[in-house]
This record gives structure tokens, C-alpha cells and sequence, in this order.
């Protein structure tokens, strides 16, 4: 069992902007979250996704340092929660859970009662994260996709 961490952080949760891309690309890589540079994940493609949804693309920051990352989608029915890292410096901080409450609640907003995320199998700290904040793992559904390349 992990002891908690008494240490407090001063956290201002704001909307990201393509100036920040290269400050999310870089948490992304301290993270070890994998992400596509030449393609959904590059800048111009999440520029046009932030002009389109600003509110979705949200940014933990600790003055002007960015420790956590999440970005939002829905489709009208659900709410999705996708691409939640946090610099591995500020884990167990309550960083997520932060961004994971604000995603629901820009997501209520938009009129959205159904939050989901899809966590690797493997990855029991996301898993344990999500469960915590009252999100139940399904074993009944399989998940299937079809990309036009390897970067989408």
C-alpha cells in the first residue's frame, strides 16, 4: 500500500492552447504516455481540435509549469477522458483527480451524464485512479477500431 503524500501543491486547472504544445508534448514523454507526432497528436491536428473544442484540452498547472494533461471528447452521448498524464514528480498529489472532476464537469455543461475512459489492461495505477473516483471497468464490452494509418 502506497503511503499518502503530505505534501500540497498550488494547482490552477486552465484551458491549453496550441502555445502550450510543446509543454504537453514534453509531460507526455516524462510520463511515458505513447502519442503520435505525425498524426492525431501533432501540432496542427490538435490545433484545429482546440480551435473546434477549446474547453476540451485542459492543463494542471503549479505556476507556469505544467504537471498534469487531460483531453476531453464526447460524441453526445458520452463523455470521454483521454490522454490524462501527470509529470511522475507530481503523482499522488491529487493532480488527476482534479482534471478528472473538471472534465466531468465541462462535460455536464454540454448536457453529458456518461464519463468514460479507456485505461491498457496493464495499467493498474490508471485503473485504481478511475476506480477511486467512482467509474466502474466493464469486462463485457470489446473494444474495436479500424485506423486509416498508424498514426490516427
Amino acid at each position: 500500500m502506497r503511503k499518502k503524500a503530505s505534501l500540497r501543491i498550488c494547482m490552477q486547472i486552465r484551458r491549453l492552447t496550441s502555445n502550450d504544445y510543446g509543454a504537453i508534448t514534453d509531460l507526455w514523454e516524462r510520463a511515458r504516455l505513447s502519442f503520435r507526432p505525425k498524426g492525431r497528436d501533432s501540432r496542427n491536428a490538435m490545433s484545429k481540435e482546440m480551435a473546434a473544442n477549446p474547453e476540451f484540452f485542459l492543463g494542471a498547472f503549479e505556476e507556469d509549469c505544467l504537471i498534469g494533461v487531460v483531453i476531453i471528447s464526447c460524441d453526445m452521448r458520452k463523455g470521454w477522458i483521454n490522454r490524462l498524464a501527470v509529470d511522475p514528480k507530481h503523482r499522488h498529489l491529487g493532480v488527476a483527480k482534479a482534471l478528472i472532476a473538471e472534465s466531468e464537469r465541462v462535460l455536464r455543461t454540454r448536457g453529458i451524464r456518461l464519463f468514460c475512459a479507456f485505461i491498457d489492461a496493464d495499467n493498474m495505477s490508471s485503473k485504481e485512479l478511475f476506480e477511486k473516483c467512482g467509474y466502474v471497468e466493464h469486462h463485457d464490452i470489446t473494444y474495436f477500431s479500424k485506423r486509416d494509418n498508424e498514426d490516427v
